[in-house]
Formats: structure tokens, C-alpha cells, sequence
């Protein structure tokens, strides 16, 4: 048994298909077939049902599956371990970020960590703050930026700051009738009833901005227009910006165009809590404290 062999065991049962598994490994779909035919031949037992859809474990691949998760992480504790003797010298971080959000923050929180500390690797997993939950509990991930409140972490996490979720429209929008001016602020706010006439553009229930904003639809008694529910936030937010309808965004997210506005949510505007998460273990590892402390430094100058 090679601990390669259990990453790409471990990649086809998060990816629940054996040719994104490969893109993923980087490797020929037909070559990690063949290997996934031969090692449950080794084992006599089948690991995954294949499906029209895809794969998914077995009752016993879910066993094996299982525990290969948890040798896989030993082994990068103890690297790290390792790695610490030598001062930060070297070492890598798996490091969880929603998509969305890694697109404006961490390519800045990156450059700046990489002048410090050039020979440690970071590897990248984007994904919603609902499934880097589960990697952070799974021991998966080093460290996450998620949104709260969560709902399988019971251990602290760190506070980051408060991001506002607002309404994404164009300038020329009718919804700009209703907009009203924000004092001492440049932006406007909207009360949600006054746009319930309007065709919105919506992420999906399983991501967090799915599932806040329909909380306040149902919060404010509306029934929304939407023919489009399962959109990516930066694709609903381009969309919006066209004109094609309103969208949700994060104000850390909003980006400057000239025929974009970005409207608060009511007089008070509606807010989540970003945090830093690590997983549950009496040891963390330099690098990733390392990681987490410029990502502390890089929003603590973002909010001054």
C-alpha cells in the first residue's frame, strides 16, 4: 500500500467520478480505471458501485475510504511536524476557500505571504463554506476561511471580520426607483418588498448565499421571480451587472464598473461572520499559523 494509491482513492470518492478524479490527479482516465480495477481485485472486495451517474462507495469502500482519510492526514501532521524543525524553511498547507471569495482576497493574501515564506507550498481547495466545513472536520484541509455560523464545528474559530451582503443591479435598473440614499455612506439601501416585482437571479440553496437569501425573502413575506436558482455568485453577479436581473453579492466581493451599483438590504443592511477554522487537534503546524496570521493582517488592513 502507497500513499499515492490512497490519494487517488480518497479523489474518487470526492469527486464521484473516475474522469474527474483524473483531471484532478492530473493523470489519463483510462490509467486510474485500470488502477481502481487492480487494487480492488488485490482487496477482493468491490471499493465503488459504478452508476450512469458516476461512482459512489460501497459499504465497504466507505470503510476503507474512511481510514485512508485519516492515514493520509497523520502523514501530513507528521510532515509538518518535520517541516517546523526546520523554521518554515519548507513545508505545504492545504488551505479551503469558497471560490467566489478566493477570487478577491487571496491572490493579494498569497503574494504577500510568499515574500516571507517562498519555499512553503499552499494548496488550494475552493469550495463553499458548507463543504470546507466538512473537509476541516474530516482533517482534510489545515485551515479554511468560512462563513458562519457553522454547523459541525464545536471547536473555537478564529473571528475575521463582518462582510454585508448586498443587492447587485445595473445603474439603468428600474429597481433604482426605489433605492434610497445611505447617509453618510456613497452606497443606497432598498427595502427587499419594494423589489419582489423584479426577476432576480439566485446561487443555490446549498451555498450561503442560496440559502441567506432566501431567509430574507421569507423573512420579508415575498415570493420571488427567479428562472435562474442555481447560478455561481460570480456568474449571477455578472449577469446582474448587465441588467438581466438583481443578484447577491458580497461587499467584499463588489467590484468597480461604471454601470454597477450595489444596494444595502434594508436601513442596517444584513451582515455574516467570516472566520478562520482550523481542525480539532492539539497541534498546528507553523506554516499554517503562518498562513492564518497573514490572512488575520491582510482583513484587519482591509477593514482600517
Amino acid at each position: 500500500m502507497h500513499l499515492k494509491e490512497l490519494n487517488y482513492l480518497v479523489t474518487l470518492a470526492d469527486e464521484k467520478s473516475i474522469s474527474r478524479a483524473a483531471d484532478r490527479l492530473y493523470m489519463a482516465q483510462s490509467s486510474l480505471s485500470q488502477f481502481l480495477q487492480q487494487y480492488e481485485s488485490e482487496l477482493g472486495t468491490p471499493l465503488f458501485v459504478r452508476t450512469s451517474k458516476g461512482i459512489r462507495l460501497t459499504a465497504a469502500g466507505e470503510l476503507f475510504v474512511e481510514n485512508a482519510r485519516s492515514i493520509l492526514t497523520h502523514y501530513r501532521l507528521v510532515q509538518n511536524e518535520l517541516c517546523d524543525m526546520a523554521q518554515l524553511k519548507s513545508g505545504s498547507i492545504i488551505f479551503g476557500v469558497s471560490s467566489f471569495r478566493g477570487r478577491y482576497l487571496l491572490p493579494k493574501i498569497l503574494k504577500r505571504f510568499y515574500e516571507k515564506y517562498p519555499n512553503i507550498r499552499v494548496d488550494i481547495v475552493e469550495a463553499n463554506s458548507m463543504a470546507l466545513e466538512d473537509k476541516i472536520v474530516d482533517g482534510s484541509l489545515d485551515l479554511a476561511i468560512v462563513a458562519l455560523p457553522l454547523t459541525k464545528i464545536t471547536h473555537e474559530v478564529e473571528f475575521l471580520k463582518k462582510d454585508e451582503i448586498v443587492i447587485v443591479a445595473n445603474r439603468e435598473h428600474p429597481v433604482m426607483k426605489y433605492a434610497h440614499k445611505k447617509e453618510g455612506f456613497p452606497d443606497c439601501w432598498v427595502n427587499l418588498k419594494d423589489t419582489a416585482e423584479f426577476e432576480y437571479i439566485l446561487s443555490d440553496y446549498d451555498t450561503i448565499l442560496g440559502s441567506i437569501s432566501r431567509q430574507q425573502f421569507k423573512k420579508a413575506g415575498i415570493k420571488v421571480k427567479s428562472h435562474n436558482t442555481n447560478i455561481t455568485a460570480d456568474m449571477g453577479a455578472a449577469m446582474a451587472r448587465e441588467g438581466l436581473g438583481l443578484a447577491f453579492t458580497y461587499r467584499s466581493c463588489a467590484e468597480a464598473y461604471k454601470d454597477a451599483v450595489y444596494l444595502s438590504i434594508g436601513t442596517k443592511g444584513v451582515f455574516l461572520d467570516l472566520a478562520l477554522v482550523y481542525p480539532y487537534t492539539n497541534y498546528r503546524p507553523k506554516a499554517a499559523a503562518a498562513l492564518g496570521q497573514a490572512i488575520k493582517e491582510f482583513m484587519a488592513e482591509d477593514l482600517a
